[in-house]
């Protein structure tokens, strides 16, 4: 009985969760029974991951119950080995949000455990839909509460940020349910596993792989559409923070692996070198973008920009490993090493926004500018220790959960093209650029701002926060077996059904 409604307790119990915070009404009552809900559902990924066939490429925990029965629309969920990925990153970040929120957040408590509960159970609807209107449903729903969090939390400039977000998410997620609305119409349902292996001739791929492309490509977000992300980070709490880039930014990524690859494979490959040059720009051209930052927070978002080039680079760099090298072995890597770049920057780039959001609490102004504090290892040397262990995660340091995603991409783009793997590569340099440098001025050096002198050090919860990230980020960099255990049979089928050969 568990598992056969496993999924739905999964999407469903965030959101009562978060009926139930509005209803208490009271901040302490609040902090309390969200941090409940969010613990059980973290719990409820045991027999998830327990109960999963890592050997089997199908879908699991399958529900389907009619809902619109006009339109032949269902309640329809199931998971393979990315989405079971996903949803236990969903609830771990999740409730690390929670948490951060106990703690930093004094207004309308209530009102923002709701908002970051709701969204949890959407996030995971987003990763569990099979049916095509109902992965469309959540992916609209998970935008509201965003655009709420960044609107009613955010700092100065928070209502321009969020009409920002939400108009770029919006507008670009209308062409995809154009896209979906046509596949109805010539396969007469809305399962989505139905729209693989359609023959499709070429224009009709390429309209289809540009609606989904927009709507995917502004998640990510790919250059040149990723402008909404740095002022959604800066004025978003940092609960916010954290879900843009732990998850929201992994929901293109996850599009593309969903929809665009199987169901458009001839698209995809055609215009692989197209999304290649995309990635490879957001790699180099961003990382240089980031480094002239003066706003800590915005320096992490462009870097999250550049890391999640490396997810699409993996995904479409299969096409011209295979025309290369024949070789299906480094096509696994890639696409692999994208899932698993997709789990380490929620790790290295969620502490890192926490770790902001803790520096700018402490100062009266809020500030998050660089030149606005120095000599921060001298008051908090414990959260400097960690700063410095994510800060070196998402330099890629050897041993990180950032080195294994980008390793594996690099490793594999090397078979097919050397320059692209070199020019891949030079991230590590301008990574090791900005997040050092930007480490040695605000954690080394003379105290210039008086109020850091007298910063105390981490509060028990935002240890217990960074104790659990760092784990994650030892254990997915030291020991990535059961990562890839999970994700292999579910690779391998989606490349049968991707490559068009």
């Amino acid at each position: 009985m568990l598992y056969s409604s496993l999924l739905s307790l999964l999407i469903w119990l965030p959101v009562l969760g978060a009926v139930v915070a509005l209803a208490l009404n009271d901040d302490r009552a609040s902090r309390i029974a969200a941090t409940i809900f969010g613990v059980s559902n973290l719990l409820l990924c045991i027999p998830l991951y327990l109960g999963f066939d890592a050997s089997s490429f199908g879908m699991q925990f399958q529900e389907n119950h009619l809902w619109i029965r006009a339109y032949d629309i269902h309640y329809a969920l199931g998971i393979d080995g990315i989405s079971l990925a996903m949803i236990i990153l969903t609830n771990f970040t999740g409730l690390l949000v929670i948490l951060a929120g106990c703690y930093a957040i004094h207004k309308r408590v209530s009102q923002y455990m709701a908002a970051f509960l709701t969204m949890q159970g959407m996030m995971i609807g987003v990763f569990a839909a099979t049916d095509a209107v109902l992965f469309y449903v959540f992916w609209e729903g998970m935008l509201i509460p965003m655009y709420l969090s960044i609107g009613m939390w955010g700092s100065a400039n928070r209502s321009y940020a969020s009409i920002k977000f939400f108009l770029y998410t919006f507008l670009g997620s209308i062409l995809m349910l154009v896209a979906l609305l046509y596949l109805y119409t010539i396969t007469g349902t809305f399962e989505i596993q139905k729209y693989y292996g359609l023959h499709l001739n070429d224009v009709t791929q390429i309209f289809i792989f540009f609606a989904f492309f927009l709507a995917f490509a502004v998640k990510v977000p790919m250059w040149p559409v990723h402008t909404w992300l740095p002022d959604a980070h800066t004025e978003a709490p940092s609960g916010g923070s954290v879900v843009l880039a732990a998850l929201m930014l992994k929901m293109g990524v996850y599009g593309f692996l969903r929809f665009s690859m199987p169901i458009v494979p001839q698209a995809c490959e055609q215009l692989a070198w197209f999304m290649i040059i995309l990635s490879l720009i957001a790699i180099i051209y961003i990382g240089l973008v980031a480094i002239v930052q003066t706003d800590m927070k915005k320096l992490i978002a462009y870097s999250s920009i550049a890391h999640m080039g490396f997810a699409t680079l993996g995904c479409f760099m299969v096409y011209d490993i295979i025309r290369h090298t024949a070789t299906y072995q480094d096509a696994y890597m890639s696409l692999e090493g994208a899932v698993i770049q997709m789990i380490a920057h929620a790790f290295g780039s969620g502490a890192m926004f926490l770790g902001v959001g803790m520096l700018a609490d402490r100062l009266s102004s809020h500030s998050r500018r660089i030149t606005d504090f120095g000599g921060v290892a001298s008051s908090m040397p414990i959260f400097a220790a960690f700063f410095m262990l994510f800060a070196m995660s998402n330099v890629g340091l050897p041993g990180t959960a950032g080195f294994v995603g980008e390793f594996m991409v690099i490793m594999s783009s090397f078979q097919a093209h050397f320059l692209i793997g070199l020019v891949a590569a030079l991230t590590l340099v301008l990574s090791a650029s900005y997040t050092l440098w930007m480490y040695r001025r605000v954690f080394f050096g003379p105290v210039t701002n008086p109020e850091v002198a007298t910063m105390s050090d981490m509060h028990w919860i935002e240890t217990i926060n960074y104790v659990l990230l760092a784990v994650g980020v030892f254990a997915l960099g030291l020991y990535p077996a059961p990562v890839i255990n999970i994700l292999h049979a579910t690779i391998g089928h989606l490349l049968a059904l991707s490559l068009p050969y």
